[in-house]
């Protein structure tokens, strides 16, 4: 029963992730955390880091990784066949039918329309994975429970992105090094 949900759940989430790995976090979110509490927020926001870590893309690695969690080897497998079949089968619908009808105003109008939602997908899965991060996962925001450091290294992050140029894994490893640094050190 656990692998037909795990396969339903993650089929789900590759039929309906439109605009890549980051327009489906809300979606994973929905399904592993809020409806079948396979992951709590925290364990999701560690996810999604190593998500990033890894090579491939953020829907197929949470699948491979919340599989193995509730179900071993084969857990994994059925969560990720479930997340890339929809894909699988969409791509080649929609290449035959985009080479086919490409010139008509209709299709590219229909293709248009979609990116604002998938900004407003990503930018909810932004907002989610920021104050977990800053607050916890407990959804409580206030002054009390702000995790100051996690919001210098936050800054710290950004400030090196737009001054430096500097690539997105090298930020990911300094500010996991930052991190680690400061916990070793107690001020957290």
């Amino acid at each position: 029963m656990i692998l037909l949900e795990l396969f339903w759940s993650f089929l789900q989430i590759g039929l309906f992730s439109f605009g890549g790995g980051y327009a489906a976090m809300p979606l994973i979110e929905a399904q592993v955390v809020s409806q079948h509490a396979w992951l709590t927020m925290n364990e999701f926001t560690d996810l999604i880091t190593i998500s990033q870590m890894t090579p491939g893309p953020i829907a197929i690695n949470s699948a491979t990784f919340v599989g193995i969690k509730i179900a071993g080897i084969t857990g994994a497998l059925v969560a990720t066949i479930g997340c890339i079949l929809p894909s699988c089968i969409l791509v080649m619908l929609i290449a035959r039918l985009y080479l086919k009808y490409r010139n008509i105003t209709l299709i590219q109008d229909i293709l248009h329309s979609l990116r604002p939602a998938v900004v407003a997908m990503i930018a909810a899965a932004g907002v989610s994975i920021l104050t977990s991060a800053f607050w916890g996962s407990d959804g409580l925001i206030s002054l009390h429970t702000t995790n100051w450091i996690m919001i210098m290294i936050f800054i710290g992050c950004l400030l090196l992105m737009k001054t430096k140029k500097m690539g997105l894994i090298t930020i990911m490893v300094l500010a996991g090094i930052c991190n680690v640094c400061i916990s070793m050190i107690g001020v957290i």
